[in-house]
């Protein structure tokens, strides 16, 4: 999106369109992604997209030239010193610490830079105008003070940190948004709202992928959940096979063990039909069940790499660490009095595929459901057809 702003930008043939139409692409960016982050409830995001968007428009309502040029090159390098530090902070926060008194100080500060940008036009306050603008001009690729690029250099640290701690698609965004954030301030003019617009548009991009993914993904397995395979069913062709996997004595296992012991182990087989061969999709369907697709496969196909899943869960072991094991590690190694549990896990699953061309792929899953529980009856950890 950045680089496709550059590449409008540069442009020559629509570059007076572009200066007419910055204005209200800002107003629609950031008026929708404000309006999306408040309605999904994503506070962090809407404080983001609050700032880059205050941001625009004090640098548009007091430009640099002119007769405002005074005013509007203390208001440029106030937001060219505090706009990175902002993105930065909220990068380090989350949609639960927002509510926090760390997320509470972070808004209150937001909140109170207006008045201190106000404050610094006062004539006391002359000697901090000048230290903030102090070698303006002596950088000839960007007209932003070294102070602020220093700035900016300590915010893209902190967020690049931010997101090697937490992978996440936001906090991929606000790194994004950040670099957008700074080709903006280096800009003039409807380059300088463009690129702070798109910042807000990668926002907004990260909030639509985060509820897709929330959507269609199980966050405890990190495979498609039960509705992305509802999803998958309407593109199915003619042929396909579907298989129910269930795993063997679960509750017994989260009544012994505990929960936690049973999000290891559907963690561990969400992992292990990852590796599905065969073309093999597989999903979280609910509970301890899993389901795979295999386009393309009858079910007779697709037995040989079912049975190899079966084999390797069971081939696998899970081990049950001692009660007495310490919440934190210890310097030395401390020898546990608890012992050690090593758990064999293993599933029974059921396969079926459509009888006929135009059936239902709901009454396909019905009936590998059926096989899975002739699989249970008989034994369980075995692999059952629909009859």
């Amino acid at each position: 999106m950045l680089l496709g702003a550059t590449v409008v930008l540069k442009t020559a043939s629509i570059r007076e369109a572009v200066a007419t139409s910055a204005p209200v692409y800002s107003w629609v960016i950031f008026g929708a992604g404000i309006l999306l982050g408040w309605r999904f409830k994503r506070s962090q995001l809407v404080v983001a997209l609050a700032v880059l968007f205050a941001a625009e428009r004090a640098i548009a309502f007091f430009p640099a030239v002119g007769q405002s040029a005074p005013v509007g090159r203390i208001v440029f390098s106030a937001i060219a010193l505090l706009l990175p530090l902002d993105l930065a902070a909220l990068a380090w926060l989350s949609e639960r610490t927002m509510s926090t008194w760390a997320g509470r100080l972070v808004l209150g500060v937001i909140l109170g830079e207006p008045l201190a940008i106000a404050l610094l036009l006062r004539p006391e306050l002359t000697p901090v105008v000048q230290a903030l603008q102090q070698g303006i001009g002596g950088l000839h690729f960007t007209k932003i003070p070294p102070l602020a690029l220093l700035a900016f250099l300590i915010a893209i640290v902190l967020t690049v940190l931010r997101f090697i701690v937490r992978r996440t698609v936001i906090q991929a965004s606000l790194a994004w948004a950040l670099l957008a954030a700074l080709l903006g301030l280096s800009g003039d003019g409807a380059a300088s709202t463009v690129y702070l617009a798109t910042g807000g548009l990668v926002l907004i991009v990260s909030l639509i992928e985060t509820s897709h993914r929330m959507a269609f993904s199980d966050e405890l397995t990190g495979l498609p959940s039960r509705r992305a395979l509802t999803d998958a069913l309407i593109r199915l062709p003619e042929l396909y096979a579907v298989a129910m996997i269930d795993i063997d004595h679960f509750k017994k296992l989260n009544d012994e063990h505990g929960h936690a012991a049973g999000d290891q182990v559907l963690r561990m087989i969400g992992s292990t039909l990852t590796r599905t061969e065969g073309g093999g999709r597989p999903f979280r369907y609910g509970g301890e069940e899993f389901a795979v697709l295999f386009p393309g496969k009858s079910a007779e196909e697709a037995l040989p790499y079912l049975e190899d899943l079966r084999e390797a869960i069971e081939a696998s072991s899970f081990t049950i660490r001692g009660r007495d094991r310490p919440r934190v590690k210890p310097e030395k190694p401390v020898r546990s009095t608890g012992g050690r549990r090593r758990l064999s896990i293993t599933v029974s699953i059921g396969v079926a595929e459509p009888e006929e061309i135009g059936v239902d792929p709901e009454d396909v899953i019905r009936a590998a459901d059926q096989a899975l529980y002739r699989a249970k009856r008989t034994g369980r950890n075995r692999l059952c057809v629909a009859e």
